[in-house]
């Protein structure tokens, strides 16, 4: 057998040793050290990043998933700290369970953007408050506007919807003290900053006359003493910055 060969088995055996055969030349127990050093590792970070999930499930499940993973997923990154990121394109592309909770994907989600903003490198600068009315506005690198058909900020053991009513609207920023928080917002607020995420550097009054279209109800007046009221607390919490 050629090298890539033998190392293709050899990756074959420790992504499951159950459908594979052992490599030849290689000791039973060194094959078993490898397998649980890999397949923990992985186990290890996937539990340390989506904790809440973890929890939810049987531990017999949980392990299922993560070996369903483990064994058919194919990474596009060598690093750790990305692994979280391959899972959760696991659960949205190719996890096919029936028997799996139904909000599986949004919850991993909603867990991934915690830790992504918990570990981002970002830096921001406060926007002056007085600078509000004047200041052309875009989303800080350090939240995220997330909408959701269900409620996963209050998913818990206590908690496990089967289905939802109507969808939940948050938004989850790191403040100055680099503490990770998160708010839930309405569809008229999650309308405003999904429009000063996808369209930067306006000001505050750009942004209500294009809500007008989305609130034709609304009188301007009040859609706009509003907006400013959202705005400058958005702009208190670091989640909207000069652009």
């Amino acid at each position: 057998m050629n090298f890539q060969n033998h190392q293709a088995t050899f990756a074959a055996y420790i992504r499951n040793p159950e459908k594979n055969t052992m490599p030849t030349g290689v000791k039973p127990e060194r094959m078993t050290m490898y397998r649980e050093l890999f397949f923990n590792n992985i186990d290890g970070f996937l539990t340390s990043t989506f904790p809440v999930l973890y929890r939810l499930l049987p531990s017999e499940n949980w392990t299922n998933l993560v070996q369903n993973f483990f064994e058919n997923h194919v990474c596009k990154t060598p690093h750790f700290s990305e692994i979280s990121e391959e899972f959760l394109a696991y659960l949205q592309n190719e996890r096919k369970n029936s028997n799996d909770l139904p909000f599986l994907f949004e919850l991993a989600h909603y867990e991934w953007v915690e830790m992504a903003l918990s570990i981002s490198h970002e830096k921001v600068e406060l926007l002056p408050i007085e600078n509000v009315t004047t200041a052309k506005l875009k989303l800080s690198p350090l939240a995220c506007v997330l909408a959701y058909q269900f409620p996963v900020q209050k998913i818990c053991a206590e908690f496990i919807p089967q289905q939802s009513e109507q969808p939940t609207f948050l938004t989850v920023y790191r403040n100055e003290n680099d503490i990770v928080q998160f708010l839930e917002i309405t569809p008229l607020t999650f309308q405003l900053l999904q429009l000063i995420e996808n369209l930067p550097e306006k000001m505050a009054n750009d942004y209500f006359a294009e809500l007008e279209h989305f609130a034709p109800l609304i009188l301007v007046e009040i859609l706009e003493k509003k907006g400013f009221e959202i705005v400058t607390d958005f702009v208190k919490r670091g989640v909207l910055i000069a652009a």
